[in-house]
């Protein structure tokens, strides 16, 4: 769930935002474990971008405190109480946030998101995520690994960065 919440935050918050288009989010959520077919429209896309803007306060924040208070007012104001459901027996039981089984796609996002980032904080006592180091980046992506603490999304990013560096250093 927090891949897939990083994957949509990176998605839904874009510097165009008519960006991504329905059928792009549609496609992340079935590669991410959804059940198909799925078929999205804008007004499905729009409260789920909110959600994403929101999500990545809680991703981007530097420290434990700061990802656990925004975390707190994002459960307290977008989320509902605590139930378990298998979905009518179509899966395993587990935990959901939202109101029900027939959430809107933005307030299931909010919801799903939040359990799954209050885990993380809750399991490992820091900041679920971070934003990349990159200037030319900006994706928010997973802490939650062991070893020192990653500043990339990936390792396209770190030697993107590290190239620029030795280029401006011969400079």
């Amino acid at each position: 769930m927090a891949e897939r919440t990083v994957a949509l935050v990176n998605a839904l918050t874009p510097d165009h935002p008519d960006h991504p288009d329905p059928a792009a989010v549609a496609g992340l959520l079935l590669r991410h474990g959804e059940r198909g077919p799925l078929t999205l429209t804008e007004a499905d896309v729009a409260p789920m971008r909110s959600a994403a803007l929101q999500l990545r306060e809680v991703l981007a924040a530097r420290d434990t405190d700061t990802a656990a208070h925004a975390l707190n007012r994002l459960l307290a104001q977008g989320t509902g109480p605590l139930r378990l459901t298998s979905h009518a027996g179509t899966a395993p039981w587990h935990p959901h946030l939202d109101s029900d089984d027939d959430a809107a796609w933005g307030e299931w996002l909010l919801a799903s998101s939040c359990m799954a980032l209050a885990v993380l904080l809750w399991d490992r006592q820091r900041p679920p995520g971070a934003v990349c180091a990159s200037v030319s980046c900006q994706d928010v992506f997973l802490t939650q690994g062991a070893g020192p603490t990653r500043r990339y999304c990936s390792r396209r990013c770190a030697t993107r960065e590290r190239v620029a560096a030795h280029r401006k250093a011969r400079a």
